[in-house]
């Protein structure tokens, strides 16, 4: 009896450490590292959801992070898809993505969802969203429901789980390392845990 409590307080202790360590260090290291698009590169993917008001909350950082990218850096948003809701979320962007409308649209898309309560959830109100932007109904359709769009959308299911991503806002640089607000401390700190591993990759590589 003596000896289990021993060996489950041991665990228990290894386990405190190991989170104090990723904290500590402000990231995690991915259970199994991912292979890249572009291995010249140092590659950092933001995992996100629309509808998450932590993601809309750290999106000013990121685009102020985003604007002084150093030229070996790949940058990807990448919408997460845990459900139906988040999905048709997902395909809104990659539908964007396909129009070459993102930078147009993703930050009132936020603003939309976050700030003014819209759902955006049906085909019909994301036509309406996207017509008040410029695009013709025509195209958007064409577009929502494309070969190119729903091919991006079987590949975002698919990330999530590649991973390891549980939840929202996630930023994995270069494969290796997943950094998030807990484990950063913040989402102001996260942007320095990312350039802290950038510099990191870039010396590696």
């Amino acid at each position: 009896m003596l000896k289990k409590i021993i060996y489950t307080g041991l665990v228990s202790l290894l386990m405190l450490s190991s989170v104090n360590f990723a904290a500590a260090k402000g990231y995690k290291d991915l259970a199994a590292v991912q292979p890249t698009q572009d291995a010249s590169k140092v590659e950092v993917i933001e995992f996100f959801w629309y509808g998450c008001p932590h993601c809309y909350k750290l999106e000013p950082y990121m685009e102020k992070w985003q604007k002084n990218l150093p030229e070996n850096v790949s940058f990807i948003r990448q919408p997460a898809v845990f459900n139906a809701r988040w999905g048709r979320h997902a395909k809104a962007y990659f539908t964007a993505e396909y129009l070459g409308v993102v930078d147009k649209v993703h930050g009132d898309f936020f603003h939309e969802i976050q700030v003014k309560n819209k759902a955006l959830a049906t085909e019909v109100d994301l036509a309406e969203f996207f017509v008040a932007h410029g695009v013709k109904k025509e195209d958007f359709t064409a577009a929502f429901n494309s070969f190119n769009v729903d091919s991006q959308m079987r590949k975002a299911k698919a990330m999530g789980p590649k991973y390891g991503i549980t939840g929202v806002p996630a930023v994995v640089v270069n494969g290796k390392y997943l950094v998030s607000a807990s484990t950063a401390g913040s989402n102001e700190k996260m942007i320095t845990v990312i350039n802290q591993l950038i510099a990191q990759e870039s010396v590696a590589k």
